[in-house]
């Protein structure tokens, strides 16, 4: 007795001569990378985070070193030292030219002052 013949499976999802798996093969574009900014490659969540308190307006230092504490688990000495690279990182440029652009001529004018 003979095996009734398969069907041919789908011929866009057969592997042929178009479809390369090898190494050099560029990986697919993730379309959710879009959509989600902490999936996309670049700074980290805490680099964000960072950026994130600096774009905000405060009353006053003391209530910024406590949110740093509580918000990111850093001491103010890390937190700006962390501030200070990420001035000169071009994701960091990428992700929020106003803020960091901002604080980039800020700290030409203090260090013009020294």
């Amino acid at each position: 007795m003979t095996t009734p013949p398969t069907p041919d499976p789908d011929p866009a999802a057969a592997p042929g001569p178009a479809a390369d798996s090898g190494p050099s093969a560029a990986p697919a574009p993730d379309p959710a990378a879009d959509l989600d900014p902490a999936a996309a490659p670049g700074l980290s969540g805490r680099d964000r985070a960072v950026l994130a308190m600096e774009r905000r307006g405060w009353p006053g230092p003391g209530a910024k070193e406590r949110e740093i504490r509580e918000r990111l688990g850093l001491s103010p000495t890390r937190y700006y030292q962390l501030l200070n690279a990420l001035l000169d990182d071009p994701r960091a440029v990428e992700h929020d030219a106003v803020t960091v652009n901002r604080l980039r001529r800020v700290r030409a004018a203090r260090r013009d002052l020294r």
